[in-house]
């Protein structure tokens, strides 16, 4: 997976890089590393790390989620994330409502209900 995703960043790095008209050498003078450094990274012989992933994405004027778009084990693991988050916090509020008395549950509810009125309006 590595290798797959270093020769997918050092891609996405490239074609930022040349729709930018920048040369290596100008985006590896910006991030203070050589030209040799830059090429590796596209190549993906190189791994980029953390910072260097930072600065070129704010050199770049991309988001640093730009070079893992269209990475399809990202997009899985982000997909089961987000599953998952939602299991998460939806036994969270279970538990969460659970533990209120009657009074609470029935404010909580008076609450949901004008918000979900003041919603739809808006909508």
């Amino acid at each position: 997976m590595e290798d797959n995703f270093n020769k997918h960043l050092g891609n996405k790095l490239k074609l930022r890089r040349l729709a930018l008209g920048l040369t290596q050498t100008k985006v590896a003078k910006a991030i203070n590393v050589t030209f040799q450094q830059i090429q590796k990274y596209e190549k993906g012989t190189n791994g980029v790390s953390s910072i260097r992933l930072l600065q070129l994405a704010n050199y770049l004027k991309v988001p640093v989620n730009y070079f893992f778009e269209d990475f399809s084990e990202y997009l899985g693991s982000l997909e089961k994330s987000n599953e998952s988050h939602l299991k998460i916090n939806y036994n969270f509020l279970v538990k969460l409502y659970s533990e209120l008395n009657n009074d609470q549950k029935l404010k909580f509810s008076k609450t949901l209900q004008a918000s979900s009125t003041s919603i739809s309006k808006v909508g």
